[in-house]
């Protein structure tokens, strides 16, 4: 329950975890507020890797680009669900910062597209369209002067090259910034990730036309992100009509 929620009222709350290239995160999320209930839980992501920083499409991940290869082509809620013993629904990392920024933070109640990029281990993209997610965009991969562009963009990147924030920002973002505004032409860019704790260090760089704001949820954006998913993925579920057999 949530030190908003009034005493003897239960919010309807939810298990968010997002499990990144470098560390697992997770928590209980209200779903009435998108606030973590209690304190965020995080540990180190070990050597054989999860798949959340993957392309997930009806559960399986079809890529890994920063976790350990063998989990291209493995049913990931089928995997968790057997080990869980409960019903779980997986999703892009991305994706699920999106989600939770478009119902709950910087994008709520925006018209038109809003892109959320994460900038963490690779290059996150999440692409809201009037409220609706658009899954899978990857465009952390988009090629840009002949090169991935998380492997020079990321924030990795800008430590494993040791950049100041300034020249990461003017060279390196403003370059992957501007290439997705011009396919794209969004409404609002979403900025997420571990790297928006220092926002103040590279944003005053960029120079776009599109409007830019940090992630309103920071780095818990993904664990909310995935509660969301799975309360929707069961409403869903809910939804569906029943159909008799046929006698």
């Amino acid at each position: 329950m949530s030190s908003g929620t009034p005493q003897g009222v239960v919010s309807q709350c939810g298990i968010g975890i997002d499990i990144g290239g470098t560390g697992t995160k997770g928590g209980i999320v209200d779903l009435a507020t998108g606030q973590l209930v209690g304190e965020r839980f995080r540990i180190p992501t070990r050597h054989v890797g999860i798949v959340f920083p993957a392309i997930i499409k009806n559960g399986v991940a079809l890529s890994a680009a920063n976790v350990d290869k063998s989990w291209i082509n493995t049913n990931v809620d089928a995997l968790m669900t057997e080990t869980l013993g409960r019903e779980v629904e997986a999703l892009n990392d991305a994706d699920g910062a999106g989600l939770a920024e478009a119902h709950y933070g910087a994008g709520k109640g925006k018209e038109g597209l809003v892109m959320v990029i994460t900038l963490g281990t690779g290059i996150g993209s999440a692409m809201i369209l009037n409220g609706q997610l658009v899954p899978n965009a990857e465009l952390g991969h988009l090629e840009i002067d002949g090169f991935d562009a998380e492997t020079k963009a990321s924030a990795a990147a800008r430590e494993r090259e040791q950049l100041p924030w300034k020249k990461w920002a003017k060279k390196r973002l403003q370059r992957y910034f501007s290439h997705v505004e011009f396919l794209f032409s969004p409404s609002l860019f979403v900025i997420g990730g571990g790297v928006s704790k220092n926002s103040e260090k590279f944003l005053p760089y960029l120079e776009l036309r599109t409007p830019v704001e940090i992630a309103a949820l920071r780095n818990n954006a993904g664990i909310v992100g995935a509660a969301l998913w799975a309360q929707q993925c069961r409403d869903a579920q809910a939804a569906k009509p029943v159909i008799d057999p046929v006698k």
